[in-house]
């Protein structure tokens, strides 16, 4: 890189590619916004499963995709369109054995609870305050984010959860986000009851090449750019090294402007993001070489 920035100066160093470019703000900022949120062919088909899932009240909707692939950015799209006619608890990255599921579906609720009690008490605390919801004119939807770290224990837990449903009207509806493996835990036949009462699913792959240049062009100009600030030759470059992940094609663009910034180039080409790979500073490129050499 040409220019240097001093230790400490991170911050002026973005300001300054942010500038350079006529940015209002970092097209590709890693934390998942809704307002930059591309729709795909794909991510709007999984964006309407999950719509489908809640308003025909599936008793569990489930959406499955690889890291980075938009899953957490399609879900904070969803909570946003939410009105009050339903309570929802969000909750990431649970674990634990019987018993402690409910106490994170309670948190996740804003319940106050012993964390001594039996999982009776918990259980029939929990069963209160959805009646209580439902009687309120409110139904209760759990969004269980990262649910491939939920053990088979805690899921056929989550099953039972769909017990307290009766009749023709559902109390509590559960969505369950995950990676791959999820698909794998849910269809494992020991959960074949919990299976049977998933209504709708999806699944995220990467974006092919055209989506990967659409999703960089909208990015730009989301952020106040022209959407030509990177090249085709090199969204196509920027493709072919991330495979279509969005994250990955999120840090690449991301360090490619800096790069272009550092050099006066207006644009970024291929070039450019040859010199990023070289430099070793796109991390994931390492780590897809090393995986291929132990093939």
């Amino acid at each position: 890189m040409n220019k240097v920035v001093e230790t400490g100066a991170e911050d002026t160093s973005v300001g300054f590619y942010m500038d350079f470019f006529g940015f209002r703000e970092r097209p590709f900022t890693l934390v998942p916004d809704p307002d930059f949120l591309f729709w795909s062919a794909q991510h709007r088909r999984a964006y309407s499963v999950l719509e489908f899932g809640i308003l025909s009240r599936a008793p569990i909707t489930l959406v499955t995709g690889g890291v980075g692939c938009g899953k957490t950015t399609l879900l904070r799209e969803l909570l946003r369109q939410f009105g009050s006619k339903v309570t929802v608890g969000l909750i990431s990255n649970a674990q634990g054995g019987r018993g402690e599921l409910i106490q994170w579906v309670l948190n996740a609720l804003d319940v106050s609870f012993d964390p001594n009690a039996s999982y009776v008490h918990l259980f029939q605390q929990l069963q209160d305050y959805l009646i209580e919801e439902y009687a309120s004119g409110r139904r209760v939807v759990l969004i269980f984010d990262e649910a491939q770290n939920l053990s088979q224990e805690s899921l056929e837990e989550l099953r039972m959860l769909t017990n307290i449903n009766s009749g023709k009207d559902e109390v509590i509806q559960l969505v369950l986000v995950g990676q791959p493996e999820l698909r794998e835990l849910v269809l494992d036949p020991s959960l074949r009851q919990l299976a049977q009462r998933i209504a709708a699913s999806f699944h995220l792959l990467p974006l092919d090449e055209k989506s990967v240049g659409e999703l960089i062009a909208h990015r730009l100009r989301a952020a106040g750019g022209t959407g030509e600030e990177i090249t085709p030759e090199a969204a196509r470059m920027i493709h072919k090294h991330t495979h279509g992940v969005p994250r990955l094609v999120n840090q690449l663009s991301d360090m490619s402007l800096l790069y272009a910034w550092s050099m006066d180039h207006h644009h970024v080409d291929e070039h450019v993001v040859q010199s990023v790979l070289d430099d070793g500073v796109f991390f994931a490129a390492q780590i897809a070489a090393e995986e291929e050499k132990r093939k």
